[in-house]
């Protein structure tokens, strides 16, 4: 197996399953309801949505910045607003997720092992990280933030 197939492998294990922590992202997300996601039962402390989301917007910002962007995401992105808390607006939510990790995999999977050591952007003012660390940090922000959510549900009893 190749080092590009490992990391395709800790993305889909953080994600999907069989990661040797516990549940992955979408483990924990299953049976949850939008009144569920979108409530704080921790105050100052961000809604399962609001963490759904984040996760969202950084697996995208690994692909962008894989693709050539710099992906340097404001608030607005970063942390997404909730406007809309139906049971719809949360499925979409989830969906959106899910498709923007299934880019992401099939982004990895496109790379060389050679690619792994240089910087994810070359840009003249931002120093960004080599691929590899990008993409480790990317599981391990998922995996974070899946701990996270799993706080917040058992705040919720659930």
């Amino acid at each position: 197996m190749s080092e590009v197939d490992r990391i395709r492998d800790q993305f889909r294990r953080s994600f999907d399953g069989e990661a040797w922590h516990g549940p992955s992202v979408m483990a924990l997300l299953n049976g949850i309801t939008a009144e569920q996601a979108a409530a704080h039962p921790i105050p100052g402390a961000h809604s399962i949505w609001e963490l759904t989301q984040h996760i969202r917007a950084w697996e995208g910002a690994c692909l962008r910045r894989l693709n050539g962007d710099p992906a340097q995401l404001p608030d607005q992105e970063n942390w997404p607003p909730v406007n809309e808390f139906s049971e719809a607006a949360w499925e979409q939510t989830k969906q959106e997720l899910r498709d923007t990790h299934e880019q992401l995999l099939q982004a990895i999977g496109t790379l060389d092992d050679s690619r792994l050591d240089e910087p994810i952007i070359n840009h003249p003012e931002i120093p960004f990280s080599s691929v590899y660390v990008t993409l480790h940090g990317g599981v391990q922000h998922d995996l974070y933030h899946a701990g996270q959510i799993a706080i917040l549900k058992k705040a919720l009893g659930l």
